[in-house]
């Protein structure tokens, strides 16, 4: 009996403790198909360890030129309602382009979006609860992880914030000579008019859940009209101490 409520006394103990932090930081290296190196990505995500599975909350990314110091644009999110739907915080100034993505209501999110070219555009955009917006697809490639491994398609909404819309798009295993990855998976559109438009995502992950390989349109400006289509590798420096996937 003594033992019994020695054990209830330690597990009430535990369950009373603040959640320790976590931190897990990774670098990505953006070439170009002939190999040029475009920028690096700097990524620092804090959070916690929750039932033994790595919880997000702020995410600061940090994209350098090459061999340069200073960062050329930033970004910041925070996963506090939702690890698929983060805030967004994004900064370019050299094409003086700003994006802020925030949740003013439930199933409620707003956008404001100040262009390269000067102009102010403002999306209120009711969602469904499948919507994935920004990075947050990381975190919902590693929530399917087990669907991820079997090679089970999973449908999902993404969000076009320079559109003020939400797409249909799905998550499915794929063969690409060009990543080098345990995991390979594609986001693409289920759209048939989107299809045409818009090619998919190719993103490759390491047996632990790291993202390793990202290849597809970035968010970094090649100029005022277009986006840089790159190769990302990934490389991890600091893991929490707990699994990244379920």
């Amino acid at each position: 009996m003594r033992n019994e409520t020695v054990m209830v006394t330690l597990a009430l103990m535990a369950a009373s403790l603040p959640a320790v932090a976590q931190d897990f930081r990774f670098t990505g290296t953006a070439t170009t198909d002939s190999g040029s190196v475009i920028y690096e990505e700097r990524h620092a995500v804090s959070g916690t360890c929750e039932d033994g599975i790595f919880r997000p909350q702020q995410h600061d990314v940090a994209y350098h030129k090459p061999d340069a110091e200073e960062s050329f644009a930033s970004k910041a999110l925070e996963y506090d309602a939702s690890v698929l739907r983060p805030t967004v915080d994004f900064s370019q100034p050299t094409f003086d382009e700003k994006m802020e993505i925030t949740y003013p209501e439930p199933e409620t999110l707003l956008i404001n979006w100040q262009t390269p070219r000067g102009d102010s555009e403002r999306f209120e955009v009711a969602y469904p609860p499948n919507t994935v917006v920004d990075a947050g697809f990381d975190n919902f490639v590693r929530q399917n992880w087990q669907s991820v491994v079997a090679g089970e398609p999973v449908e999902f909404r993404f969000l076009g914030p320079t559109r003020g819309e939400y797409y249909g798009f799905v998550l499915e295993r794929v063969d690409n000579d060009r990543l080098d990855a345990d995991h390979v998976v594609q986001i693409r559109p289920t759209g048939m008019v989107l299809r045409f438009l818009v090619d998919p995502i190719v993103l490759g992950y390491s047996n632990s859940g790291a993202l390793s390989d990202y290849l597809g349109l970035t968010n970094i400006r090649k100029n005022q009209d277009e986006n840089y289509t790159a190769h990302i590798r990934y490389s991890v420096e600091t893991s929490p101490d707990c699994e990244l996937t379920p």
